[in-house]
């Protein structure tokens, strides 16, 4: 077959290009394929007498001659001694080298595959030298044609882009990467290879959306991967554990993404727990049920929200840790498949476990509530500034800020959709309310000295100090801080302040 290009094609009779798209489109085409330039210098092999063919063509016959070696006899006299005969030898033209491999891994039976014939295909493949933690070889005859091989790669959702690469082949020919017809969304995460020669090719992709085959393809490969998944959980639940950090943003954006895939998955979906143990959703339930029954509190900042954490240690309750951005909408998606089931973030209030009980008629603890609350909104210039009074157990926590869990989820929705400029104020307020503990001695020292030369400082610096346990101040606040918080230690060392 003899190729003519026109002027705008000469770019393909580049050898450069030429192996580009041949190694791009036909790198497994069950045909080889070679690719010669014709005028390029002939390269040549040497190679040994048994592994000549009749197809090699012969340049020179090279003798090789044989090796000795010098021994010593038994009278002490030497002779030379023939330790390998003389070789015949020949230099043939260097064997054209087929640019595709005719029976990829994907065409062969898993049993016949290796672990590490996998890594290799993988490296091959999408130039990733990072192992893959594992995979799942795809191979079904009926009710259609379709095999092919799916990645699990490490994903690192802070500092990488989390799509992966499906590449869709047909008869061992590429067609196109990551199409969304025929790849359930969810599996765009994943690295792979699916060959299906039943595919329609000559339709329109608006037509493969709705080909009622095309879904039953997507149905399949979303089955296969759940089966796995949760087959892997129940048979080998340590490595699956040993997985899970890696792969639960892609099972939690299965699970957001995918009906039949969340029914497969979702008790097989594991919280780790402040302990470091991981537990599935029941687990998680039937263990805090006594303390609070269909209610999970979790954890997004362990260093941040340290200061609860450290009281629901104290008080024995437990909590899971959810840091990733998925997780905002992977637990408003529970929280509707799930009935009853309800997710709060440790700093969203106070647990009745930490306080000490009040009575409903202390008209004493009501006054010196109000009294407090005036105080400290007088002192920070806030009259809109949410403030509850409790008497906790934990004598040596004298502030805590809390935010509602409705306000916190849509403050996380904002940001992940780059809205943080919007005024927060359209959505019912902040919803953060400052906890004084009554039970603290500064909190004391500003109920009986309201009138005292540092009593707004304290007011300021407390509210502060709560502010950095939730989070972070603004700049503003934070330099006003560190002033006041150097004051206070000049005031203590017994120097006068300007």
């Amino acid at each position: 077959i003899v190729l003519y290009l026109n002027e705008d094609s000469t770019e393909f009779s580049n050898e450069y290009r030429a192996r580009e798209v041949i190694e791009k489109y036909c790198a497994f085409m069950p045909v080889s394929i070679f690719l010669e330039n014709e005028t390029a210098e002939p390269q040549y092999d040497t190679i040994e007498k048994d592994e000549l063919t009749e197809k090699d063509t012969v340049v020179e016959t090279v003798i090789e001659p044989a090796k000795t070696e010098e021994k010593e006899k038994e009278d002490g006299t030497k002779e030379t001694v023939e330790i390998e005969p003389s070789r015949e030898k020949y230099k043939i033209l260097r064997r054209p080298v087929a640019l595709n491999d005719t029976n990829p891994l994907w065409n062969k039976h898993p049993n016949e595959c290796t672990e590490e014939q996998y890594k290799d295909f993988y490296r091959k493949v999408f130039r990733d030298y990072k192992e893959p933690l594992f995979w799942i070889h795809l191979n079904m005859d009926y009710p259609f044609n379709l095999k092919g091989i799916l990645y699990f790669p490490k994903i690192n959702m802070e500092y990488e882009s989390i799509e992966g690469t499906i590449k869709l082949y047909n008869n061992q020919v590429f067609i196109a990467d990551n199409i969304k017809e025929v790849i359930p969304e969810f599996l765009m995460l994943l690295k792979g290879v699916i060959d299906c020669p039943d595919l329609p090719l000559n339709v329109s992709r608006s037509a493969l959306q709705n080909d009622g085959f095309v879904k039953k393809i997507s149905d399949y490969i979303t089955k296969k991967v759940a089966d796995k998944l949760s087959g892997m959980c129940k048979t080998d639940r340590e490595t699956y554990e040993k997985y899970w950090d890696d792969i639960a943003p892609f099972i939690k954006f299965g699970y957001i993404k995918d009906e039949k895939f969340a029914d497969k998955m979702g008790d097989y979906i594991l919280y780790k727990n402040l302990e470091g143990k991981y537990l599935t959703l029941q687990d998680c339930l039937d263990e805090n049920k006594e303390k609070h029954e269909n209610t999970i509190f979790y954890v997004t900042d362990e260093k941040e929200q340290s200061q609860y954490i450290n009281l629901f240690k104290e008080e024995g309750i437990d909590a899971v840790i959810m840091p990733a951005a998925i997780d905002n909408p992977f637990i408003s998606h529970v929280e509707q498949k799930k009935e009853g089931v309800k997710f709060l973030r440790i700093d969203t209030d106070l647990n009745a476990s930490f306080k000490e009980e009040v009575k409903e008629d202390d008209e004493e603890f009501k006054k010196s509530s109000e009294e407090l609350t005036e105080e400290f909104k007088k002192a920070l210039n806030n009259d809109k500034l949410d403030i509850k009074v409790e008497k906790m157990k934990n004598a040596g926590i004298a502030s805590m800020i809390t935010v509602s869990e409705e306000t916190r989820r849509m403050q996380d929705m904002m940001k992940m959709y780059n809205m943080g400029g919007m005024d927060m104020g359209m959505f019912g307020g902040m919803g953060e309310t400052l906890v004084l503990n009554a039970n603290h001695p500064l909190v004391k020292y500003v109920l009986e000295n309201k009138e005292g030369e540092h009593t707004a400082a304290i007011c300021e610096q407390l509210y502060d100090l709560a502010s950095l346990s939730h989070g972070t101040l603004s700049p503003e606040r934070m330099t006003k801080f560190v002033s006041r918080s150097n004051e206070i230690m000049m005031i203590m060392a017994g120097q006068k302040t300007e």
